[in-house]
């Protein structure tokens, strides 16, 4: 079972996980870590290294941001490590869901795909939507 371990600006990253549980059941083999504005940097990156550890089973460790190029994110690119620890930025709550629905699986890099895809689908213009109907 590939881990997953959510990280996000101050309490997003538990607040998408507790959504998720509340929809999904909870999980196995999750986690969340918040950084605050104010953090120190290398108290933050040994909260993500326990935070991996704590989740990895020995399928990959996947860790989904809330967006590319901010701190959580910029914090989780040390831990890149092919087909062990994968990043999947941008991170939404139809991703989260997918992610624990497809985290039995055993391809790391396929399932970052997956959910790169999910959160491509998962963003709407509703006006369109009702529109075309």
């Amino acid at each position: 079972m590939i881990g997953g371990v959510v990280i996000a600006h101050e309490n997003l990253a538990k607040e998408l996980l507790n959504v998720a549980s509340v929809i999904v059941g909870t999980p196995n083999n999750v986690t969340a870590v918040s950084i605050g504005w104010h953090d120190d940097v290398e108290e933050s990156k040994q909260l993500i290294r326990n935070a991996i550890k704590k989740v990895d089973s020995g399928s990959g460790v996947l860790m989904m941001t809330d967006m590319f190029g901010g701190t959580p994110s910029n914090l989780c690119l040390s831990f890149l490590q092919e087909n062990v620890v994968e990043v999947v930025t941008g991170l939404n709550l139809p991703m989260l869901i997918k992610f624990l629905g497809i985290q039995g699986e055993n391809d790391l890099s396929a399932v970052a795909q997956k959910l790169k895809e999910q959160g491509k689908r998962s963003i709407s213009v509703a006006g369109e939507i009702l529109k075309a109907k």
